[in-house]
């Protein structure tokens, strides 16, 4: 028996034993979204025209970034300019399984942090009608200068990340930074340098494991910690349009030989030895924890990892990171390209008895003082442009930020996992078993290539491009 995608669940209303407003709505592809009228009077403090008395119920994802920031930053900033809304604030591992009967009922909350490995599907929500468009925050006076727009205060890469097909349904509020961590500490003692090539990396491997330390570990059950290394490594040697194409699912797109020759390169650390024992086994908590241990020296990860990591990491553990090395000598991106893209999305539930508060919600995330304390609090990156490190930023931000000024206009990345989640699902079954040489990188191209055939010709599912 075939098991369902998450998508077929939300767009058939499969293993639910109730029908609801999101089943029928998905039935219907491309529905659009329901427009949230104005339910209060439309003023300079309320310029959204949201009900100052109504509902804001805000659920956050309590993953590596936790949910102190909405509790101790920008739900007091709500609250000082609306006091009269009744807020209430909600925390969860689990975003889909909280909110999935939710918009199935028709009772979703009004802003959604829709992260983790457990997030919604968006793409599916869209073409539901469940998300509401954003249109009218993004032309709204931004929180500190009503002379600009919230969308001239976001990075623009922000805006298009968060929509589809030109309509804005998120706001991506972190600027997320990809690459190989380390610590600073243990390279400091061993004599190591952060490599730039792959050639180089294979033989710094080779000499971390004569140390008695594994070289590589990652989440094994969260390929995609892994994955993103091997597309951004095909990125920087092919060019960007080696995504672009996945992204549009053109025919053959996976068997790029970029990609090939990524996922062959990876698949190589398997064979010479280079993993950690058991790390196809370990989720991203556990390979973390092997590498504050100093049992593994590189992990692939995001700049949330310092955060993440802030109160079980050893003091002086000193997180640094640098990009995934360049595949050969001749690059079509720089050796300092690397994956940078907006990510922790906020949604407003289209459906949500006080939408108009949600965006208003959001235009006070998006303020220079509720940015920049947020970068304070959980070391990172935001989509806020003019919104500075703190004064007192931990290492690995700062070694974020310094990979991202280096990086400069080449940072890579791509949609199709956002858009079309089966795929991602497949990605992560393919790169699991070629990490652990169950399979071959033609035989991982080839079944990618299969399942993008296979979305591209199902009707059901509304296509995006770029």
């Amino acid at each position: 028996m075939t098991t369902p995608t998450r998508r077929q669940v939300l767009r058939a209303g499969l293993a639910l034993p109730f029908t609801g407003l999101l089943a029928a709505a998905c039935a219907s592809p491309g529905a659009p979204a329901v427009q949230a009228t104005a339910t209060g009077a439309i003023s300079a403090g309320n310029p959204l025209g949201m009900d100052e008395g109504g509902p804001l119920e805000i659920v956050i994802f309590d993953g590596g970034y936790g949910d102190a920031y909405a509790r101790t930053i920008h739900e007091p900033m709500f609250l000082a300019k609306h006091p009269k809304v009744q807020l209430k604030h909600v925390a969860t591992k689990e975003i889909s399984g909280t909110l999935q009967p939710r918009f199935v009922g028709g009772t979703p909350p009004e802003v959604i942090n829709n992260d983790g490995a457990q997030s919604l599907d968006l793409a599916a929500l869209v073409q539901g009608g469940q998300v509401q468009d954003l249109t009218p925050l993004l032309d709204a006076p931004s929180w500190d200068d009503p002379g600009k727009k919230v969308r001239d205060v976001l990075l623009p890469v922000a805006v298009e990340t968060g929509s589809f097909n030109g309509t804005p349904y998120s706001v991506p509020y972190v600027f997320m930074i990809w690459g190989f961590w380390y610590s600073t500490k243990l390279f400091s003692a061993k004599g190591w340098q952060p490599p730039t090539t792959w050639a180089e990396f294979l033989t710094l491997c080779a000499e971390i494991k004569k140390a008695g330390i594994a070289p590589f570990a990652y989440a094994g059950k969260y390929p995609g910690y892994v994955w993103e290394a091997i597309l951004a490594m095909a990125v920087k040697n092919g060019g960007l349009d080696v995504m672009k194409r996945v992204d549009n699912l053109e025919d053959g797109a996976w068997r790029a030989p970029a990609l090939k020759q990524a996922a062959a390169a990876f698949g190589e650390l398997h064979a010479r030895g280079f993993l950690l024992q058991g790390t196809e086994g370990l989720n991203h908590t556990e390979s973390q924890a092997r590498h504050n241990a100093g049992e593994v020296a590189i992990i692939p990860n995001g700049s949330w990892l310092e955060n993440e990591q802030k109160d079980v990491a050893p003091a002086d553990f000193g997180y640094a990171m640098f990009p995934v090395p360049a595949l050969s000598d001749k690059e079509a991106l720089p050796q300092t390209a690397l994956h940078a893209a907006p990510g922790a999305g906020f949604i407003v539930a289209a459906q949500s008895k006080n939408p108009r508060a949600g965006m208003e919600y959001l235009r006070t995330m998006v303020s220079k003082e509720g940015a920049g304390k947020y970068s304070g609090l959980v070391s990172t990156l935001t989509t806020v442009q003019g919104a500075e490190l703190p004064a007192d930023a931990k290492p690995g931000l700062k070694s974020a930020a310094a990979a991202l000024s280096a990086a400069g206009t080449n940072t890579v990345d791509w949609r199709f996992n956002s858009w079309y989640a089966e795929l991602g699902t497949e990605l992560d079954a393919a790169t699991g078993q070629l990490m652990t040489g169950r399979i071959t990188a033609d035989q991982w191209a080839d079944r990618l290539q299969k399942k993008a055939d296979a979305v591209k010709k199902d009707s059901s599912i509304k296509k995006f491009s770029r």
